[in-house]
C-alpha cells in the first residue's frame, strides 16, 4: 500500500473542506433558489467523491448527512484528520461556519509554504494553489514599491480603513493596484439597504435574521470570531419598511486583565449606526481577514512601544522593515553598550496547528523573525506554538506578554 505524504494529506484535507463547504452553505442557505441549492450540493457531493477515490464511495443521502456533523468523516480512510478533527459546518443554529473560511486560507497558506519549499507531492499542485490567494496578489502589490515611506502608508491604510465611503477611500491615496480589492459592500453583511462596522476591526458584520414572520429579530457579528467574543456582537428588532435598524449589544464582555487589558480593544464602545451600503465599499474578506486582522496587534504594539517614556529609555519600534521582511523590529540598549534586535512576526492563525505546519515549512520564519507574537485572544496556542518555534530558533509570546517583556528590559511598566 502506498503511502501519501504529509502534504498530500493536507492538500486532500483542504480539497474535501471546500467542496463541503459550499455544500453545507447551499444547505443552509434557505432564500436562495431550490434549484442552485441542489446545483451546489451535487457539486460539493462529486468533489468529495473524487477526493476519496472509487474505492470509498458515498452516496447523495450519505453526503448531506454528514455535512451535519464531523467535518473529518468525509475524509478518505487514511486521511488523519488533524485540523479538521471534530469541525463542524453548519452550528448548532443551524447556520455555515464562518470559521470555515479562515480553514481554507489557513490550509492554502501551509501548501504555498511548502510548495515553496520544493516539496513536490501527488497532489500539491491542485486546484488551491492555483488560485491565487487574493491577499497573496495585494501583498506582492505592496512590495512592488522601492519606497519604505509608501509600503509602510499603503498598509496601515489598509488596517485602519478596511470598509468605507468612496470618497474617503480616495482620500487614502492607494495606487489603483490596490484600490481593486475595495469592492461592494458584502451581500451578506446588508440588511435592506444597511451594513454595519464592527467596531473593532471597522469591516462589514454579518446580518442574520431568525424567527418567524411575526416576531423576527436581525443578529449582527464580526465575521472574526474574537471580535464577536471582544463585544462585536448585537441584534435589533425588525424595522418598519424604510426605517434604519438599530443595534442593541447581546452580551457583557469579561474586561481583559493583565498584559492583555493594554491592547484590549474599548470594552463598551457605541453601537454602530447603520451605514447605507451605497457609496461605500469593503476589502475583499481574504485582504481583511490577513492584513486588517493581523495588523491590529502589529500597529497596536508599534504604538505602544513607540511612546515617548520607552523611547526616553532607548526604545525603538519600526514597522515591516525591508518592505516587509517581518513586521516589527524593535531594539532595547543592551549592556554592554550595544542594542539588542528583537525581529517580531505576527500571526492570527484560528487554527494553530496549521500555523505550527507553516512554521516547520518555512524552517522557522522566512523573513528572519524570532519571535512569533499572536494576539493575546489566542494566549492558549502560545505553549505549542513555542514548543515548535524553539527547534528553529524562534520563540513565542502573546503581544500583551512581548510588550510587558520589551518594558521589563529597560526597567519600564506595560501600561497605556
Amino acid at each position: 500500500m502506498t503511502t501519501i505524504r504529509t502534504a498530500d494529506h493536507m492538500a486532500i484535507r483542504n480539497s474535501v473542506m471546500r467542496a463541503a463547504s459550499v455544500a453545507a452553505a447551499a444547505l443552509t442557505d434557505a432564500d436562495s433558489d431550490p434549484e442552485h441549492r441542489l446545483r451546489a450540493l451535487m457539486e460539493g457531493h462529486g468533489r468529495v467523491l473524487t477526493a476519496r477515490g472509487p474505492g470509498q464511495p458515498m452516496t447523495f443521502d450519505q453526503f448531506r448527512q454528514l455535512l451535519l456533523g464531523d467535518l473529518s468523516a468525509l475524509l478518505p480512510n487514511g486521511v488523519p484528520p488533524e485540523e479538521m478533527d471534530g469541525l463542524r459546518l453548519i452550528d448548532e443554529d443551524n447556520e455555515f461556519d464562518p470559521d470555515m473560511f479562515d480553514l481554507d486560507v489557513e490550509q492554502r497558506m501551509v501548501l504555498q509554504a511548502l510548495r515553496s519549499a520544493g516539496y513536490r507531492g501527488q497532489t500539491v499542485g491542485v486546484e488551491a494553489l492555483d488560485q491565487e490567494l487574493d491577499q497573496t496578489k495585494a501583498h506582492r502589490q505592496m512590495t512592488s514599491t522601492d519606497s519604505q515611506d509608501d509600503y509602510v502608508a499603503w498598509r496601515s491604510a489598509l488596517i485602519a480603513e478596511p470598509a468605507g465611503s468612496v470618497r474617503d477611500l480616495r482620500m487614502l491615496n492607494l495606487p489603483a493596484t490596490l484600490t481593486e480589492f475595495y469592492q461592494p459592500i458584502p451581500f451578506d453583511a446588508t440588511y435592506d439597504r444597511w451594513w454595519f462596522r464592527c467596531p473593532v476591526c471597522r469591516w462589514p458584520m454579518k446580518i442574520t435574521v431568525h424567527g418567524t414572520n411575526t416576531r423576527r429579530t436581525g443578529q449582527v457579528r464580526c465575521f472574526h470570531r474574537p471580535h464577536t467574543e471582544a463585544g462585536a456582537s448585537y441584534e435589533f428588532k425588525i424595522p418598519d419598511e424604510g426605517v434604519m435598524p438599530r443595534l442593541n449589544p447581546v452580551s457583557t464582555v469579561t474586561p481583559a486583565r493583565g498584559n492583555a487589558a493594554v491592547l484590549a480593544p474599548d470594552q463598551k464602545p457605541p453601537a454602530p449606526e447603520p451605514l447605507l451600503t451605497d457609496g461605500h465599499k469593503a476589502l475583499v474578506r481574504g485582504v481583511w481577514r490577513c492584513t486588517t486582522v493581523p495588523g491590529l496587534p502589529e500597529l497596536g504594539l508599534f504604538k505602544a512601544l513607540s511612546a515617548p517614556r520607552l523611547r526616553a529609555k532607548g526604545v525603538t519600534a519600526h514597522l515591516w522593515p525591508v518592505l516587509d521582511s517581518y513586521d516589527l523590529l524593535v531594539t532595547v540598549p543592551a549592556a554592554d553598550g550595544g542594542r539588542t534586535e528583537l525581529r517580531v512576526d505576527v500571526k492570527d492563525y484560528t487554527y494553530a496547528t496549521l500555523l505550527a505546519d507553516k512554521i516547520n515549512a518555512d524552517g522557522g520564519d522566512s523573513g528572519g523573525a524570532t519571535w512569533l507574537v499572536v494576539p493575546d485572544s489566542r494566549e492558549k496556542t502560545v505553549s505549542m506554538l513555542d514548543a515548535v518555534c524553539r527547534q528553529h530558533g524562534m520563540r513565542a509570546l502573546t503581544a500583551g506578554d512581548f510588550g510587558a517583556m520589551v518594558c521589563e528590559m529597560v526597567g519600564e511598566q506595560w501600561t497605556s
